[in-house]
């Protein structure tokens, strides 16, 4: 197989790519799709919650490029090694970019080499240097919640750097991070005190294994979590990733109760639509089909109660009545279950992952009573809304309760570097403290637990939170994104427009007076993160649910341009 390129152009719409192959099809545009977030089911999210396997797996991914179902385009090229030879022929290095105008941007299409030999342009293994950031990633990275065959039609977007709310791709282009990066980078990116924290760290101290020592940085830093928790929680165990605090809380609830005589409680009680992370134990308390269904036989099955999600409620009821409820609905649960049930596990007032479905505090509230009547742990995961997100530094506050474990992760470090931390009180902790012959310690560890740089970020975070006044500026920002977003209530294609804090998000759908859904197979949501990139923002609609979440140092016109983006991009979805 020999393949030459021709001719190349560019256009403001999309890059024509003409190739003289041994079936002499002409390559059709190449289009910049990027998958939205949700799948089949319009369940799809992320911790998410991003590049869709879903589609993928059902079949609906983009076939008017050709690519997708081997015919035409660029099928000849599903290989990754193939992509990359294909870059470099004839002396020309041609680089693939996400791009503007729904086409190619940035530096020259094609460099033609100097004093090159054109009799090796052909080279199956051209040097690294001569290929595109993207080019190399794709021979090389498997990347998280993404079909990499996608990517035989969506570029890659190669970012060298961050500052602020703005992603710096490596052709000049930047970015707004509305998404804040998974959710992760509440402070902005590169934080001048962040960094000049971890510079300090890197100079003192980078790692030990947390067993049998300890350092400053740990334990200053459990120190502040405990002071600014809700009160009652008094110690803190460390773990690397969102997922991994909601393992170790999984496990230590259900160890709570075997060293209390009562092995029999095995189960736990979740919401439907709640997504908990994506390792074993957090994918079996999760509700999310699309990554949940292909590793049924691994998992345990948990009670599912179902969602306070105020949009989910009865015409004319309040969110405030629908939580009321679904409150009577799991006191039914637990009047049956209690006796097996080690916990219950809830993201406070926001689903995230789920589509950023919102629901009344008084549901939290009410659940800590449950919970305290039947003898249940409470599982607060506040990975995606601790640290602000939906208006107090942490969500529970909202509701005046202390849970029995506060899982936190994402904004932690400042989205900085990778960590988490499982708060609970000194009740579980007695649980396992005894000799060591007694069997009760919690046997559970992560070789970077409590590493020392992640602390020392986490700790310049929340010193940040503490002598700034970022909570109350983000009452303003959060003000202000609700205002701009006002003028999508009454939109045709809008079925709710719904906000918590520094968390928005805009329901779309085929018909409001019915909430009939767009069919996920046609990707509306795609289409709104394709402007959103046309116009230098980063939106990444679960599904289509088009949602906000940027970093609180985002300036009002900031808001202003995502709002617009988005906006325009609605307008093109549902044309």
């Amino acid at each position: 197989m020999v393949v030459k390129l021709v001719h190349a152009q560019r256009s403001s719409h999309a890059l024509q790519i003409l190739l003289d192959a041994d079936d002499a099809r002409l390559a059709r545009p190449l289009h910049h799709a990027r998958h939205d977030d949700r799948g089949k089911d319009a369940e799809d999210d992320d911790d998410d919650e991003d590049l869709d396997e879903g589609e993928a797996a059902a079949g609906t991914g983009n076939r008017e490029s050709g690519a997708g179902n081997g015919k035409g385009g660029f099928r000849h090229l599903h290989d990754p090694a193939a992509r990359a030879r294909v870059r470099l022929v004839d002396g020309c290095a041609m680089e693939f970019r996400a791009g503007l105008d729904g086409g190619m941007h940035g530096g020259d299409l094609c460099k033609t080499g100097q004093g090159v030999d054109h009799s090796k342009a052909m080279s199956t293994s051209p040097a690294p240097q001569n290929l595109s950031l993207a080019a190399r990633d794709l021979a090389v990275v498997w990347h998280p919640c993404t079909q990499m065959h996608d990517h035989e039609t969506i570029p890659m977007l190669a970012i060298e750097r961050a500052e602020g709310a703005w992603l710096h791709a490596t052709d000049g282009r930047r970015y707004l991070d509305a998404v804040s990066s998974w959710w992760t980078n509440v402070l902005g990116h590169r934080h001048p005190r962040i960094v000049a924290g971890l510079k300090d760290q890197l100079d003192r101290l980078d790692h030990i294994m947390l067993a049998g020592m300890t350092h400053e940085p740990a334990v200053s830093l459990a120190e502040k979590l405990i002071e600014v928790a809700p009160a009652g929680l008094s110690r803190v165990f460390y773990a690397d990733n969102g997922s991994s605090a909601v393992e170790v809380a999984l496990k230590m609830s259900f160890h709570y109760w075997r060293n209390q005589g009562q092995p029999g409680r095995t189960r736990f009680i979740a919401l439907s639509g709640g997504y908990h992370g994506e390792t074993i134990g957090a994918l079996s308390v999760t509700d999310v089909a699309l990554y949940r269904a292909t590793y049924a036989p691994l998992l345990f099955a948990p009670i599912l109660a179902p969602s306070p999600d105020a949009y989910l409620g009865e015409i004319g009821e309040s969110a405030r009545d629908h939580a009321a409820r679904r409150l009577l609905d799991m006191r039914a649960l637990l009047q049956r279950h209690a006796h097996e049930v080690a916990a219950i596990i809830i993201e406070p007032l926001v689903q995230c992952a789920g589509g950023m479905r919102m629901h009344h505090a008084d549901y939290v509230r009410g659940l800590r009573a449950l919970c305290d009547e039947f003898a249940v742990h409470l599982i607060a995961d506040e990975i995606a809304v601790g640290f602000g997100r939906t208006g107090t530094l942490f969500a529970c506050e909202q509701a005046a309760i202390t849970p029995d474990f506060l899982c936190l992760s994402k904004g932690l470090t400042g989205g900085t570097l990778p960590l988490s931390a499982v708060l609970t009180n000194d009740a579980v902790h007695a649980a396992f403290y005894a000799e060591y012959s007694a069997g009760k310690a919690f046997l559970h560890s992560h070789s970077y637990t409590g590493n020392a740089l992640a602390c020392r970020a986490a700790l310049e975070t929340l010193a940040i939170f503490n002598e700034q006044p970022v909570l109350a500026s983000n009452q303003v920002l959060s003000a202000h994104l609700g205002k701009r977003l006002a003028a999508l209530a009454d939109h045709a294609n809008v079925a709710d427009v719904r906000q918590t804090g520094m968390i928005a998000a805009v329901e779309l759908v085929r018909d409001r007076r019915t909430r009939e859904e767009f069919p996920a197979a046609e990707r509306r949501g795609l289409r709104v993160y394709l402007h959103g990139l046309e116009r230098g923002v980063i939106l990444r609609p679960l599904g289509n649910v088009v949602y906000f979440m940027p970093p609180y140092c985002v300036s009002t016109a900031e808001i202003d341009l995502m709002v617009d983006a988005a906006i325009e991009g609605i307008e093109r979805a549902v044309a």
